[in-house]
């Protein structure tokens, strides 16, 4: 009993050191890379390498490590947080488990329907990752949500399952569907179907962007007044920014913390409802009535 416990508290530390070390590695590789330079920058992912292709050259970018460092950590704090379940629950961590878990499939269920209770894991995946992502900027890192390859990469996959979805009632169907009401209207529905990924890709990317960028500039603008009214105290005293204690962490908590959630939970809603809305019940079971229909006349021909 004593060896199965030691080996379980020791599985816990090496879940616990897998969670943490992706990020100290990131940290670390951040201020390794990053070069000296005065005052506050505003810049894009950092480009590490570049790996010759041959159509377009890969280039493997600041967002690219960010990403995978947070799947990392994802993927061990999963691994902890469900090691050792048990049929009835009997620890904490098991219990909050199971409220995360019924929470995601109430949000489901309530969003799209019984019929798409399976889609749990993959909104919660979503809701988790893009949080995480965005919660990276807590730690002075790029925020992997602040690169639109990364979030249009999300919505790119978010389309194929509206459209798989669409398709299920018959991939004819979902083509004639872009003449309704008026064939005339045709173009409209292609660019409305298109600019379906394309909104959701900006409107995470840019408020994730926003924010960050109105929150360097503030704390920019707090430099300077600060130099520039309180300049005249004798000493060090002088180059220490006091007007940038307090108001910097204020906005961080805001746009770092309470934004970077509340737009992956958007994303995630936007995805429940367009996924959910393609999907016609009444006309898929339509069409499996109809082809049923058709093998049992085929059956009875034979």
């Amino acid at each position: 009993m004593k060896t199965k416990s030691r080996l379980f508290v020791a599985v816990d530390i090496l879940l616990i050191a897998m969670m943490i070390l992706p990020l100290l590695f990131g940290m670390a590789l951040k201020v390794l890379t990053t070069p000296p330079s005065e005052g506050i920058t505003i810049t894009g992912a950092r480009i590490y390498a570049v790996i010759p292709m041959p159509l377009q050259d890969l280039k493997i970018t600041e967002a690219q490590i960010n990403s995978a460092l947070v799947l990392v950590s994802l993927a061990s704090l999963c691994l902890f947080l469900t090691h050792g379940l048990q049929v009835k629950a009997v620890t904490k961590r098991q219990l909050a488990v199971e409220w995360l878990v019924e929470k995601a499939e109430h949000l489901v269920n309530d969003s799209m329907g019984t019929a798409f209770s399976g889609f749990a894991p993959f909104i919660g995946a979503i809701l988790a990752l893009s949080a995480f992502s965005s919660l990276l900027s807590l730690l002075g890192l790029y925020p992997p949500t602040s690169d639109l390859n990364v979030v249009a990469g999300w919505a790119v996959l978010v389309f194929i399952l509206i459209t798989y979805y669409k398709s299920k009632c018959g991939v004819w169907r979902y083509v004639a569907s872009f003449g309704e009401p008026v064939a005339l209207l045709a173009p409209m529905n292609v660019i409305s179907e298109v600019a379906t990924p394309v909104s959701m890709a900006f409107r995470h990317y840019g408020n994730v962007l926003s924010g960050t960028v109105i929150a360097a500039l503030i704390a920019a603008g707090l430099q300077g007044a600060s130099a520039l009214v309180l300049g005249w105290l004798p000493g060090f005293l002088g180059h220490i920014p006091f007007l940038q204690i307090g108001l910097p962490a204020i906005l961080s908590l805001y746009f770092d913390l309470f934004s970077g959630c509340l737009q992956a939970y958007i994303f995630a809603m936007l995805t429940m409802m367009y996924v959910g809305s393609a999907f016609d019940a009444e006309r898929y079971a339509e069409r499996q009535r109809h082809k049923t229909e058709k093998k049992k006349v085929k059956k009875k021909t034979i």
